[in-house]
């Protein structure tokens, strides 16, 4: 009866990681996102990010200027292959694959998901629609600006070879894309 018990609490187990891993939520992309997120309606959230240099931040990793960085810093890779560079200026590179769909590309830079977390269990209508299924489906909510802050600081930090002095309220005016009311 013990074996029985043994058994059958490792199966339990098994089956729950089993369906935990395959119900984990996956990075969809910026075109995903975008498709609902650039009406009016939205407050044109897509233009807003495309028009950011969160859209550029890759790119950056590309110029010569990212390449003397990687350099005096000692990094074994050039900016655009480095984990050092690559988490903040994408994430594409620091995340297992597997956890991103046909439409994600990491050269989109500091994409939507990117703040907001994976997106494929909270991107259709029905769930977006309700604040909370959002959330409980991984939308990433911040309870305040206070919180939006913390997790900007995240990577606009002292870490950053290129840091400049972190203006919450004029960087966040920049990028602010809220939904508008009524």
């Amino acid at each position: 009866m013990k074996t029985f018990r043994t058994v059958l609490a490792a199966l339990v187990c098994t089956l729950v990681l089993l369906s935990t891993m395959q119900a984990q939520n996956k990075y969809v992309g910026t075109k995903m996102c975008g498709m609902c997120h650039k009406s009016d309606k939205q407050g044109k959230q897509l233009d807003i990010w495309q028009k950011s240099k969160h859209a550029e931040a890759y790119k950056t990793l590309l110029t010569a200027k990212a390449a003397e960085y990687a350099k005096a810093r000692g990094l074994k890779k050039p900016a655009v292959e480095s984990p050092e560079c690559l988490e903040c200026h994408t994430f594409g590179k620091t995340v297992d694959a597997s956890l991103f769909e046909k439409g994600f590309d990491i050269k989109e830079g500091v994409q939507c998901e990117s703040c907001h977390g994976a997106g494929s269990q909270y991107k259709s209508m029905t769930v977006m629609k309700d604040k909370a299924k959002a959330g409980a489906a991984g939308l990433k909510l911040y309870k305040d600006e206070a919180e939006i802050q913390k997790f900007c600081k995240s990577c606009h930090n002292e870490k950053s070879p290129a840091y400049k002095e972190f203006k919450y309220d004029e960087f966040w005016a920049k990028i602010k894309h809220t939904v508008p009311k009524g």
